[in-house]
């Protein structure tokens, strides 16, 4: 496959909007609550559940984000093949880019199809067993099937080393040359990723790559999530910043995993996290279409929904 000037195209137009861009929230825990039983992969919703699928998408469209991820985060060889379905990658990334693009269509906003890739659940070698150009041949693979099915962008996160989104860039690339690349990574021991990355190092490594946005998701809780978007912001001023915070850190009640932070501490979360320099501010595990309806409000209350974003602030 070629370049997309499509999707180039609708990235450019987004980023010309004023203030800053909402993204989704969490797919998983949604998953979760519809049904969604622990340890079956969620992709395989995209065939068995399209309608519930569907619905999280409307549900955050709905709340105002202009950025939805695909239902694919584990749609890797890797992570299918330990329930055996490592064959189903080109369908059921192709499907799960399919069926935000339904939605998005459908919602008529602007909003933009981002095809999830999340990390593939094993170590590159030396460290570990996975070698570096299996990894690129497998993120090429999930690049493919979501590009197929209508991904506007691609977005790379929860990733903790280097090697391996290197390696997924890689992949993307080998499937489009043109195709705008958000990405961020977890920094979730003492300011680190679990590899050891700084905030810092990981600004410079992945805009050095061609990533088009760049920051952190996930983790410990939106302070964390702030402090790396500081951090970004100081070591490269013009970079267009990526937050996207777990709802806190959660805790087992019934076997289920119960996040604590709520819409109102999201949304004041969201007010700040913009004043430190971030452009697109979305939600991550433990949230919902509630939490981004309040992280829209409060943005918008306080002046930044509305607003063009100076320059040298992305």
């Amino acid at each position: 496959m070629g370049s997309t000037p499509l999707g180039r195209g609708r990235w450019n137009t987004l980023l010309e909007s004023p203030g800053p861009i909402l993204a989704d929230g969490a797919m998983g825990t949604m998953l979760f609550q519809a049904g969604l039983e622990f340890g079956d992969p969620p992709e395989s919703w995209n065939v068995l559940h399209p309608d519930r699928v569907r619905l999280v998408h409307r549900g955050y469209l709905e709340a105002g984000a202009r950025l939805i991820l695909t239902n694919t985060f584990g749609g890797n060889r890797f992570r299918l093949g330990m329930h055996g379905q490592q064959g189903r990658v080109g369908e059921l990334n192709r499907i799960g880019a399919e069926l935000v693009r339904a939605e998005v269509d459908s919602a008529g906003t602007g909003a933009l199809v981002a095809g999830d890739i999340g990390p593939s659940g094993a170590i590159l070698a030396p460290l570990g067993e996975l070698e570096y150009s299996d990894a690129v041949d497998g993120f090429a693979e999930q690049a493919a099937g979501l590009i197929d099915g209508g991904a506007d962008v691609i977005w790379i996160e929860t990733m903790s080393a280097l090697e391996e989104i290197h390696a997924a860039i890689e992949g993307v690339r080998r499937v489009s040359a043109d195709l705008p690349l958000i990405t961020t990574m977890t920094f979730d021991t003492r300011g680190h990723t679990m590899m050891g990355v700084t905030p810092e190092q990981a600004a410079h490594a992945l805009t050095g790559w061609g990533a088009d946005a760049i920051g952190g998701n996930c983790g410990n809780g939106p302070a964390e999530v702030e402090t790396v978007i500081e951090k970004m912001r100081a070591a490269l001023p013009s970079a267009v910043l990526v937050a996207k915070s777990n709802a806190g850190i959660p805790r087992l009640v019934q076997g289920r995993a119960v996040y604590e932070t709520g819409p109102s501490e999201m949304a004041d979360h969201a007010a700040r996290v913009r004043s430190f320099g971030a452009r697109i501010i979305g939600a991550c595990c433990g949230s919902t279409p509630a939490h981004l309806e309040a992280m829209a409000k409060s943005l918008r209350a306080a002046g930044f929904i509305g607003q063009r974003a100076a320059p040298s602030r992305a």
